[in-house]
């Protein structure tokens, strides 16, 4: 009986010591996320920057309807361009994330897929195995180089005055849904907006952003 009373008061200051200690690990996570910065998307030189306002492009969807670039605008909406390929793999496990965006933010923005290459048959099959029918889908060369697009998974986000307020590669979730956060914060990017706040910060936010995958 007493060496039971013993190892049940030894198991139960091993159970206090064990929570405890994942007491200690939650806080110091909790910690960590508060010092790392927010990962933005990368912003490549090129095209069209943040503040200038986007061309008035006519463009042909796959549907044979004709889009133009500045309608959103004129109509008071703000517009995501989502520059993908039937070929990218991290276009096509961002696609749910874009869904997701365009529900949630239907009341005040508009999303257009946009390609380049391949051929028209071959992305008509890919809007249709992906489901995409209810997003406008463009296919043109001379919209991806008024953005600078050179690289895939890039988005562009237009304000409701038609004016670029953030572009990049979107490799992430987190990638594409920083383009919202810098609009409602009004720079053209999160570093931007980081090396406002703390200059002294704005080196390791660099580091972090061009090591990120992609």
């Amino acid at each position: 009986m007493t060496a039971l009373i013993i190892s049940t008061a030894m198991l139960w200051i091993a159970v206090v010591a064990l929570a405890a200690t994942v007491y200690a690990l939650v806080r110091q996570i909790g910690v960590l996320h508060e010092r790392i910065a927010p990962a933005g998307a990368l912003t490549l030189s090129g095209g069209l920057q943040a503040g200038e306002p986007a061309p008035e492009l006519t463009l042909v969807t796959l549907t044979g309807e004709p889009l133009t670039l500045g309608a959103s605008a004129r109509a008071g909406r703000g517009l995501l361009l989502f520059f993908l390929s039937p070929t990218c793999p991290v276009c096509q496990s961002l696609l749910p994330v874009v869904r997701r965006m365009a529900n949630e933010e239907r009341a005040w923005l508009d999303v257009v897929l946009a390609s380049d290459g391949s051929t028209l048959p071959e992305h008509q099959a890919y809007v249709k195995d992906k489901g995409l029918d209810a997003f406008p889908y463009v296919v043109s060369q001379e919209l991806g180089v008024a953005f600078g697009v050179g690289k895939l998974p890039y988005a562009a986000l237009l304000d409701n005055r038609g004016v670029l307020a953030a572009k990049g590669i979107v490799n992430t979730r987190e990638h594409l849904e920083s383009l919202l956060e810098a609009l409602r914060l009004g720079f053209a990017n999160l570093n931007a907006y980081l090396t406002a706040q703390a200059p002294e910060a704005a080196p390791e936010a660099a580091v972090r952003q061009w090591v990120s995958p992609g």
